[in-house]
Parts: structure tokens; sequence; C-alpha cells
């Protein structure tokens, strides 16, 4: 049916009332859009002063540290200096300077008692070198070489001379009783002819006792020489020697040293 004029009115009536409802809505977004950004704009802002009152304070926290140190190193004000005055720092080096010298006396004190007890020709202790030792020259527990080629046994006589341009120490004190000399025996079924210098091997008594270096410059250390007197049918074969000292208090059988006393040395000599 055919809307009458009045329906028609209100129709029109009601359009502009929805248009005016809608433009309000879209007003109050708006605002609240407006509302939104202004808090995060505030709470940017709030952030931004919390962190330069952060950096304020630190920059504050730091200058007081400088400040403090300055202070500790010194401190006008006080006139301290490393937190103590002056009267505090020559006390403190005055006890250090006594302490550190009563230290530097007891040692030196302690010193000299000791050098007292000491005699610097012979050795407070010498228990362990008791009874001599011997020694083989040239200087091998093994020797060989070809009696025929110089340039082999060329390095045993160098050796031989040098022995008799040094001096030697030995045990100070040593007086042997009785009437030393070397023994020398090989280790084979048939003897070996040996031949002593000086003569049977004997070590002259003028050689003890050794007085020390400082009273005995001079000292030369006993020396007993042996001569192998070997045949042909002794060549080309390895003779096992064994030296002893004899005919004294002396020595020769400590299983625990083998030099003492006694000295064995291999030999072999080629054509």
């Amino acid at each position: 049916m055919p809307s009458s004029p009045q329906d028609q009115s209100q129709q029109q009536n009601q359009e502009p009332k929805q248009e005016l409802e809608n433009q309000e809505q879209r007003d109050g977004g708006k605002e609240e859009t407006k509302e939104e950004v202004k808090a995060e704009e505030n709470e940017n802002k709030n952030e931004e002063m919390k962190q330069k009152k952060k950096k304020e304070g630190k920059k504050e926290e730091m200058e007081q540290r400088k400040e403090t140190w300055k202070d500790f190193i010194y401190n006008p004000a006080t006139g301290e200096f490393l937190g103590r005055s002056a009267s505090s720092w020559g006390l403190i080096l005055l006890f250090y300077l006594v302490f550190y010298g009563f230290l530097a006396g007891m040692f030196s004190l302690t010193m000299w008692v000791m050098l007292q007890t000491l005699d610097e020709n012979v050795p407070q202790h010498q228990d362990r070198v008791a009874n001599p030792g011997l020694v083989i020259r040239p200087r091998a527990a093994e020797i060989s070489f070809n009696r025929s080629d110089a340039t082999k046994y060329n390095l045993y006589i160098q050796q031989l001379h040098e022995l008799l341009q040094l001096s030697f120490l030995q045990v100070i004190g040593l007086k042997p009783r009785g009437d030393p000399y070397i023994n020398c025996t090989a280790k084979r079924d048939s003897p070996l002819q040996m031949q002593y210098f000086p003569s049977e091997g004997r070590l002259d008594k003028m050689f003890f006792p050794y007085y020390g270096k400082n009273l005995h410059p001079d000292y030369v250390q006993p020396l007993v020489a042996v001569k192998l007197l070997l045949t042909k049918d002794d060549f080309n074969i390895e003779q096992v020697v064994e030296c002893k000292l004899e005919g004294s208090n002396l020595r020769n059988d400590d299983e625990r040293d083998k030099f003492q006393g006694r000295v064995t040395f291999r030999i072999k000599i080629s054509e």
C-alpha cells in the first residue's frame, strides 16, 4: 500500500537522527584515540625523564667517587695523605725501621756466631768421606785401541800428561795406619804380569796427612802407575783388571761404593 504523507515525514525525520548519532560516534572515537596518544606521549616522557635522572645519578655518583679518591690520596681539609696524617706516617715508618733493624741485627749476630764455629782449613762435617776412593786415569772404565795406530791411543797419552800437571785434594787429616800400597789383579785363570811405579805400588807416608787447601796449597795427591805386560796371546782379548788399596786400615770392600778403596777397569788392545 502506498505510504501516507505522515509516514513519509516520520521516515525523513528518523534519517537525520541516525546520521547525527553516527557523527557523534565518530567524534567519540576520535577523542578516545587522541586520549590514547596523549597517554602514550606522557608515558614516553616519563620514561625519558627516568632515564635522564638515572644518567644524572650515575654522573653524580662517578663525581662523588672521584672526589672520594682525591680526598683519600690527599685531603686538603685534614692534611691527610692516603688516609694518614704526617705524624701517623712518621710513627709507622719508625716502627718498621726499628722492627727490620732488629731482624737484621739478629741475622748478623746468628751468622757471626755460626762463623765462629767454623775452621777455614777443616770442614765441619766430613764423615761421608772417612775413607778415600780410587780413580783411574785415563778417565775411562773401558780402554780399547789399536797399538799400531797412534791416533787411537794419543787421547789416552794426552790425558796422562794433563794428569801430571794438576794437583788433587783428598780427605783432610787422613793418616792411614800400616804401609798402604796398590795391588792389581786380572780376573782370568792365569796371572797377568804387571809393573808398578813406584816400586810395588807403595804410597809414601809423606803424602799423609793432608791439611787442606789453605795450609797445603801445593799438595799433590799420591799416584801409582801400573803397566800391563801383555804378550801376543793377550792381544785382541778383553782384560778385566781390579786394583785395591791394601796394607792399611782403609776399607776396600764396601759393596755400596765400588770406588771406595778399589777400582775396576777393562782394557782391550788389538794389533
